[in-house]
């Protein structure tokens, strides 16, 4: 017994002195070393704060003049309808050639298919092409007979396929383009496999083309079918409301120059030719091509008028991996193309500033890193260190106000504000974390998941919404990053409500349960069963 005893005593003993050792080296480098690195950190973090505010504020205040002069493009640059000539007939309308990249698209390819079919262009001088780099057998049939079903309605449809996956859709557009009937064409317009085009969508886009020379990129709005159906996708509209009407509208307006969405756009064929085509060195394509087209002098026209209808990612697990693409995709553009920017000699100093600062490392670099760094990690880390100090104008003036002009464009959802600043702080993990591997060049920088799409899976009898399919995979549902996270901002919290002074614990509670919402899976829908 007394041998017991004697062992427990010693356990505690040295249980004791590890304690006491480790609390003497904290003392000895928290004052030399970690305060002062702390307060470099947030320093750095402030500052690209305050540049981020500065650019937002730039956005605004553009987009207000251009509101208030109503400076619509169809005022910039010429635009007149196209009519048909007596003597020309339907020579008078441009070729146009209509893309349509998919894989694996079941719920959606006759939705897609059905409304280029339905474009209002002269039958003659259109090519529908589907570009189907699907994998399942069953669904390349289904996607071939609707391209035959359209073909023996008169439609002029071409039904292609290639023999492996390589380049993902840059390289299926890339193979499109190779086609002898592609040589005849003056215009592509470009439709992700859920993009559903109005019948006048080349009415409108194509006279921007055919009466200014100097334009190669018509760019359209998206509009979703699904905006309503969780919060999930209500938080994804909020987020693209800004980015159609601040970020496109502004970099039309003031620049002719943004980034093309990949999408819902029409190109100049000579334009993209001469840009040197589809490359598949990045995960953003579409930009890729935007940059090296405004590098060659040529101007972009955002149209905000004219709406394509598609589809929001409604599990989180889809957005999830769409973020990561569009948040990896610019970093490593950014990181591939900087100094091919810099020692351009056809555009401006002033282009070539808003491309390298603006354009990439404030929207593209900073917007991530310094949400999640500054706001999740560095301020809930100053709990417990009193003696580094966060300026008022550091946590509440400055996020305030950049908050209320992310927000111009999606005035309706005011009401979901909270909601959204806690839901982009969480997913700002997820963009800074792509934002390094893409800048870094890591194993996933050119990880590519094509975004699952419903379609008509969306849609039930009598309107109502689907079907929710309930399932549990820890793999699908438990995120063990966001629950660390939430699991540090919850102690942070914990302790600057037990001991601290900052009041930054009511933020730092609610963070964190954000954090643990997503964490557990408990946002988005699941999908139905097809």
């Amino acid at each position: 017994m007394d041998m017991i005893y004697s062992s427990s005593q010693a356990l505690l003993n040295a249980h004791s002195g590890i304690t006491s050792h480790v609390g003497i080296i904290w003392q000895q480098t928290r004052a030399p070393l970690i305060v002062p690195l702390l307060r470099i950190i947030l320093f750095v973090c402030l500052a690209l704060s305050f540049l981020l505010f500065v650019e937002r504020l730039y956005m605004g205040i553009a987009i207000a003049f251009i509101k208030l002069f109503r400076r619509k493009p169809e005022k910039k640059f010429k635009w007149e309808p196209l009519k048909g000539d007596l003597e020309l007939g339907n020579y008078s309308y441009p070729m146009v050639l209509v893309q349509i990249p998919m894989y694996n698209e079941k719920e959606v390819y006759q939705l897609s298919i059905g409304a280029a079919c339905n474009l209002s262009w002269p039958a003659d001088r259109i090519f529908i092409q589907v570009l189907d780099d699907s994998t399942d057998p069953a669904i390349k049939a289904l996607v071939q007979q609707e391209c035959r079903r359209w073909a023996c309605k008169g439609v002029n449809i071409k039904y292609e396929i290639r023999g492996n996956r390589k380049g993902y859709k840059a390289g299926a557009l890339r193979e499109g383009m190779k086609h002898s009937y592609v040589k005849l064409c003056d215009y592509v317009a470009i439709f992700d496999a859920d993009f559903q085009p109005e019948p006048d969508f080349l009415e409108r886009a194509i006279p921007f083309l055919v009466h200014n020379h100097e334009i190669a990129l018509v760019q359209a709005r998206w509009e979703f079918v699904n905006a309503e159906e969780c919060l999930l996708t209500k938080m994804q509209e909020m987020s693209f409301g800004y980015h159609f009407t601040v970020e496109q509208e502004v970099g039309s307006a003031a620049h002719a120059f943004f980034g093309f969405n990949g999408t819902a756009g029409v190109w100049r064929m000579s334009a993209l030719n001469e840009a040197g085509g589809w490359k598949d060195r990045t995960t953003v394509e579409d930009m890729d091509l935007a940059v090296r087209a405004g590098l060659n002098g040529w101007k972009f026209v955002y149209v905000d008028g004219v709406k394509v209808k598609s589809e929001l990612p409604s599990t989180f697990n889809s957005y999830r991996y769409q973020q990561h693409r569009w948040s990896c995709g610019p970093a490593n553009l950014f990181r591939k193309m900087a100094m091919e920017i810099a020692t351009n000699k056809k555009v401006s100093v002033w282009k070539k500033f808003y491309l390298i600062y603006s354009f990439f490392f404030v929207r593209k670099i900073i917007a991530h890193v310094v949400t999640f760094i500054l706001y999740c990690v560095v301020m809930p880390a100053t709990v417990f260190f009193p003696e580094v100090q966060v300026p008022r104008w550091g946590t509440i003036y400055v996020p305030s106000a950049i908050t209320i002009l992310n927000i111009l464009g999606s005035a309706r959802s005011m009401q979901l504000v909270v909601y959204w600043i806690l839901f982009e702080n969480v997913m700002s993990l997820h963009r800074t974390k792509a934002t390094f591997i893409g800048l870094f060049e890591s194993g996933r920088a050119n990880e590519w998941i094509v975004t699952e799409k419903l379609g008509d899976a969306l849609k039930t009898k009598k309107g109502s919404k689907a079907p929710k399919k309930f399932r549990f995979r820890v793999g699908e549902r438990v995120h063990a990053l966001e629950l660390c996270i939430g699991l540090y901002l919850l102690f942070c919290g914990w302790y600057d409500f037990s001991f601290g002074k900052t009041r930054f614990h009511v933020y730092l509670f609610l963070q964190a349960i954000a954090f643990f919402v997503v964490g557990f899976g408990y946002v988005g829908v699941y999908v139905p069963n097809s």
